[in-house]
């Protein structure tokens, strides 16, 4: 199934649920009482218009069942909240952790949806007594607001990234400290990662530098770090599969080719581990 300009073409995700879990996952289900490897992560994780996404790439090489924990738009509270997805990843013969924004939280500024983590619910007393001239009703996404609040304010704006990097680096740490097995950190990004929050904003995990990677890896086994070829970027959306009026968004994740370049990162990584 290559790219289409039919609307009425979409590709079946298989969604599907794991024991007690309220998440939606992309399937099909795969069996946890034999060794497997757990893939936790966002949208790129997921494989949205992706036929063959790289944790099904990695599975079809191994030969190990690989679950899918990839959730659009998703943020470490979902995963960290939700206890039947902690059971099943801490349990995994190896656990491959997508490094994630840190905008998609809840903090000491604002609150997230538990499990829609890109949706703002509200903001705290103490990112009111700051901002006193912003209209918090106005938002409904983080990027939306934290957007505005930029533009308030810089100076203001840079108290707010330190909390967001502050509690990415804690919640990071409580989910890889639950861990049995090895897990590995993957780092995907259009560009390779820098010590610059501001070099982040656009390209790859919202507001994580390298430094802050690296402070959590020592409870990693390793971090794996993924930019695309130039092949792949080449490619666009060749074979990626959505409906004309998904084409933007279709453009800003990984196309097919980006997706063999993960899986064979990630798949020489976990053969290292044995």
């Amino acid at each position: 199934m290559g790219a289409t300009d039919d609307g009425r073409r979409r590709l079946d995700y298989a969604l599907c649920r794991y024991g007690t879990s309220k998440l939606l996952f992309r399937g099909p289900l795969r069996r946890t009482s034999s060794p497997y490897v757990v893939f936790v992560g966002g949208s790129q994780t997921f494989g949205r218009y992706v036929k063959t996404p790289f944790p099904t790439l990695v599975e079809l090489s191994s030969g190990v069942p690989c679950i899918n924990f990839g959730l659009q738009n998703a943020g470490l509270d979902v995963f960290l909240h939700d206890a039947e997805v902690m059971k099943i990843a801490a349990g995994g013969h190896v656990t491959v952790v997508q490094v994630l924004g840190a905008h998609n939280m809840s903090n000491r500024y604002y609150s997230v949806h538990p499990r829609r983590n890109d949706r703002f619910i509200a903001p705290s007393k103490l990112l009111c007594s700051i901002y006193p001239e912003v209209d918090f009703a106005e938002f409904h996404f983080t990027r939306h607001l934290l957007e505005a609040l930029k533009q308030v304010s810089p100076t203001r704006f840079a108290m707010v990234v330190r909390e967001l990097q502050q509690a990415w680096i804690a919640r990071m740490t409580l989910l890889l400290g639950r861990m049995t097995g090895p897990c590995v950190l993957l780092h995907l990004s259009p560009e390779k990662p820098t010590r610059d929050m501001g070099a982040q904003a656009r390209a790859g995990p919202l507001f994580v530098t390298k430094a802050m990677v690296s402070q959590v890896s020592r409870l990693a086994a390793g971090v794996v770090y993924v930019t695309p070829s130039h092949a792949a970027i080449s490619e666009g959306t060749a074979g990626m599969v959505f409906p004309p009026i998904e084409k933007e968004r279709a453009l800003q994740l990984s196309g097919v080719r980006a997706h063999q370049e993960i899986a064979k990162a990630v798949a020489q990584a976990i053969a290292r581990l044995k």
